[in-house]
């Protein structure tokens, strides 16, 4: 019969064997043929030569954006809607498609949203520079009409930059739009729609906005990890919506929380479904 040492180090090894096969659960399982890495899935989607719109290119959240997939090189064709030619200097944006449009008359400019695969909505104002009404027909009737148009031109993943705590039934009108414009975009049926509600988004405007300054000084002094709950940088928040491009997804409709943009945005290896 085992002495009293032998059970003592049979119960340690078993111990032991029990917190690493706990730890390989937690872990998930071992990368395989069914979850290629993110490198992969980028040079597989290159592979298909689509073509992207943005709306909203010359704010950060755009412009970063923009950068990104130049950086990438994602797409065949790129090309900008907005309000007025941008001005670029660099060498890889000579590649760059730009359509010029009026946001009030947009139905007179649906060529502008034909033959493309993927969208990008990062259009948007603020009370104080347009006052209710402006924000209102900037933020929800701009972007839906904008939607509408990708949808009728052949978009299948329309991707909408929103805000956290966007809801319909919200009290404040900032939340109440987004949240409106989120459930309007989404009855167009999109064959796949993106919803980001990203948190204070962290960037340095060209535009002076006194408050958003404050606010970024706020969350620079807090602990990463209460600030990230609340806050993105928005070099995160674009490869996050280019990196959950890229994973495959039966998902029709997918709401992505600051705390997702954080995760896709950080990631280089096998992206979580």
């Amino acid at each position: 019969m085992p002495g009293p040492a032998a059970l003592s180090a049979a119960a340690a090894v078993a111990l032991v064997a029990a917190l690493l096969l706990a730890r390989r659960e937690e872990a998930g399982p071992e990368t395989g043929p069914s979850k290629p890495k993110l490198p992969k899935l980028r040079e597989d989607f290159k592979m298909q030569n689509k073509s992207v719109f943005i709306l909203g290119a010359s704010g950060e959240s755009g412009k970063v954006l923009l950068k990104e997939i130049l950086e990438q090189n994602l797409f065949a064709r790129v090309t900008l809607i907005g309000r007025r030619k941008l001005t670029f200097e660099e060498e890889a944006y000579k590649n760059v498609n730009q359509e010029v449009v009026d946001f009030e008359k947009l139905e007179d400019y649906a060529s502008a949203f034909q033959g493309h695969d993927v969208g990008f909505c990062c259009l948007g104002t603020t009370r104080s520079k347009a006052g209710a009404e402006g924000f209102v027909r900037v933020d929800r009737d701009y972007v839906l009409k904008s939607a509408e148009l990708a949808k009728s031109g052949g978009c299948k993943h329309f991707n909408l930059l929103s805000s956290k705590g966007a809801d319909k039934s919200s009290n404040f009108l900032y939340l109440q739009v987004k949240g409106e414009v989120e459930d309007r975009v989404g009855e167009l049926k999109f064959d796949r729609y993106s919803i980001f509600r990203p948190g204070v988004l962290l960037c340095n405007r060209q535009e002076s906005r006194p408050g958003e300054w404050l606010i970024r000084k706020f969350f620079g002094f807090l602990p990463d990890s209460w600030a990230s709950g609340h806050s993105v940088p928005v070099s995160t928040l674009a490869r996050a919506m280019l990196n959950n491009m890229v994973r495959p997804s039966d998902k029709q409709m997918e709401i992505l929380d600051n705390k997702a943009i954080h995760d896709l945005g950080k990631a280089h290896g096998v992206l979580k479904p």
